[in-house]
Parts: C-alpha cells; structure tokens; sequence
C-alpha cells in the first residue's frame, strides 16, 4: 500500500478542525507532521467554525440566551525537513486554544456579558528513527495567550466586570515515539504535551495564572485492504486543572455575600475519540470518513460554555497533484445538552468548513 494514501486518509481527519473538542482546545497533537512524505513538506491550512449554542432560562425570571457563540476562523502552517535518513526536523505555528462567547440577546441572564481568549504557539521538533520500524520524537512550544471578558449580571461583584489581559508568552514541550510496518501503512504513535501555565494581572495588579492543560494523544492506523486505510486517534486533557480565577472577581452567595470564584474553569478531564475509514480511488483522488465523540459528563458547565461533549461526522476529498495535494474536509458537530448555573442548553450544533494545501519537494 503506498504511503501517499496514509498522508492523504489522515489529513482528512484535521481538514475540518477541531471544533469544540475539549474545553477551548482549536486543535490537537501538532506532531504527525513528522510522518508526512518527502524530503521537505510545506502545508498550510483554514478552518472556518461556524456553531450554534443558545439555551432556555432556569431562574424563572430571564429570557433565552440566543445563541451565545460566534463563527471564528482557524489558521496553521507547518515546516517538515529530513535532515538525514535518521533525523527529522519540523516546526508548527497554529492556534491551539480559543475562545469566542457572546450573550447578545436582551432579556437574558447575562446579557451584555461577553469573552474571548486568543492564542497563537510555535512548535519546533525533531524525529529520530531508530530503525525503519521505530522513532521518537519531541520539541518545545512557544506559546502565547491573552484574553478579554466583560460579565453582567446580578450575582457577580462588581457588575459590569471587565478585564483585559495581553499576550503572556510561555514554554512547553512535547515527546512521543511511534512504531511502523511500512508494508501495511501502519502506524502507532503516543504523543505527551506538557502544560503550560501563563500569569496574568487581575485589575488590582495582583497575579493570577492560567494553565493550558497537559495532554496524551494515541494516533494509529492501518491498511485493511488494498487501497484502503483504517485509522482513529485518543486524546485525553486534563481540563480539571484550568481556571480563570482572577482574585478581583467574586460572585454573590445568598445568605454569604461576595465570594471570590473562577470566571471560567474545566470541571472534568476530556476524552476524545475519532474513527475513520480513508479510501484511494485514483492515482489522483482520495477520500474519507471519520466519526468523532467526546463524552457528555453531565457537568455544571460554566455559563460562559453552554457545552458538554458531542457526536461529530465528518467527510473529505484529498486531489494529489505533482508536488502538492489539496483536502478539503466537511464536518458537522452534534453538541451536547449541557447545564449552566441558570440556564439549559440544548439541541446545539456546529458545522466546520476546512483546506489544507501541502507541497512536497
């Protein structure tokens, strides 16, 4: 089975994006790079995000949210370069995390309140294969991240709360190995990302940190048939460990008073499966499709999520030219119901649009 097939089944899986994975994860491991064909590799990739999640008042006393999300646009470019037959260089830069939440909708519980978190990493790293069968991997990420919030409402303190954070630039790393039958196009490659925690100043001046979860993914693969590729990822993130608990900031508890509480934070760790079938048809086309899930685990999510889990479904097309190939990748995202502390969300969704354009030279 030629190799082209496994690059162009597995491309089908990122072409559409990451759409409301895991907390606000945007995308995953940046590290399969390494494994595209030819010497040297240049892609660059655009997802457009276009979701859907509005819910109904619990209190009795307010309107529905509408819909709180706002469509937002994703961008990546990678670098790959084999050194040698034993080393492999690349580098990454993409927006890893995002955030874009909006209560337009007079009459609602939070109405006027809005956030959103931008980020943008550099991921440099290096392969080493050991025989033709086993490599390991790993890098460092330069990460930057910022954010701004404003929340109204009548249970914080003060109300309206705003707060505006620039760009705190971090290190982290990566490290992985894979094992390879280059005969059947298999491939199995466990990938760890550390966490990375970035400090910021609440309006006081006083610091506070922000950690962007540490991750595992398991990414594998097979030929089952001629011209036929099997392939699915795990991807689990410790999103137990983020918060954004600025120490100015504090929430109005009957019977208590003001009390100083997270303005948004993770309240379970996140598991994420994909499973998808990639199909060579020509020497020219190729195509594929893919499921996704992430469980729902009936949390109290943050008023500022309004998500819990999803089912996705997602297809591609890959056109392999001289020198070049082009995926282009449809995915629709079945949200999950989720609860907030005053409102209900549900039948939610979201449809991410996606290109990818890699040359090999």
């Amino acid at each position: 089975m030629k190799s082209k097939l496994v690059s162009a089944a597995c491309a089908a899986t990122v072409a559409a994006g990451a759409a409301h994975a895991g907390g606000i994860e945007r995308r995953g491991d940046p590290s399969q790079i390494l494994f595209e064909e030819g010497n040297q590799y240049l892609e660059f990739s655009v997802t457009h995000v276009a979701p859907n999640v509005s819910g109904t008042d619990t209190t009795g006393g307010f309107g529905p949210t509408g819909n709180i999300t706002k469509s937002y646009q994703n961008w990546a470019f990678g670098y790959k370069n084999e050194i040698n037959d034993k080393i492999t260089f690349a580098f990454v830069v993409d927006e890893p995390v995002g955030a874009d939440v909006s209560y337009d909708t007079a009459g609602a519980f939070f109405s006027g309140s809005n956030a959103s978190v931008n980020s943008i990493a550099a991921t440099a790293m290096m392969k080493y294969q050991f025989t033709d069968r086993i490599s390991a991997y790993g890098g460092l990420k330069l990460q930057g991240l910022s954010g701004t919030i404003q929340v109204i409402s009548p249970g914080t303190a003060p109300s309206p709360y705003n707060l505006n954070v620039d760009k705190d630039y971090q290190f982290g790393y990566l490290l992985g190995a894979a094992y390879e039958v280059p005969e059947i196009a298999m491939r199995v490659a466990l990938t760890y990302e550390s966490e990375i925690e970035h400090e910021f100043r609440d309006n006081a001046g006083n610091p506070f940190k922000v950690k962007t979860p540490q991750s595992v993914t398991l990414n594998a693969q097979s030929g089952i048939a001629a011209n036929t590729l099997l392939f699915g990822s795990i991807r689990w993130r410790e999103w137990t460990e983020f918060a954004v608990a600025p120490g100015d900031f504090f929430s109005l508890v009957p019977g208590v008073g003001a009390v100083n509480t997270p303005i948004a934070n993770g309240t379970s760790d996140v598991w994420t499966y994909t499973l998808g079938v990639g199909r060579k048809f020509s020497d020219k086309w190729s195509g594929a499709f893919s499921l996704g899930y992430e469980k729902d685990n009936g949390d109290v999510v943050g008023n500022l999520s309004g998500t819990d889990g999803y089912w996705s479904y997602g297809v591609a097309a890959i056109y392999q030219g001289e020198g070049y190939k082009i995926t282009t990748g449809v995915r629709y995202i079945d949200i999950g119901s989720a609860n907030t502390s005053v409102a209900s969300f549900s039948g939610n969704d979201a449809v991410a649009v996606g290109m990818k354009v890699g040359w090999t030279f």
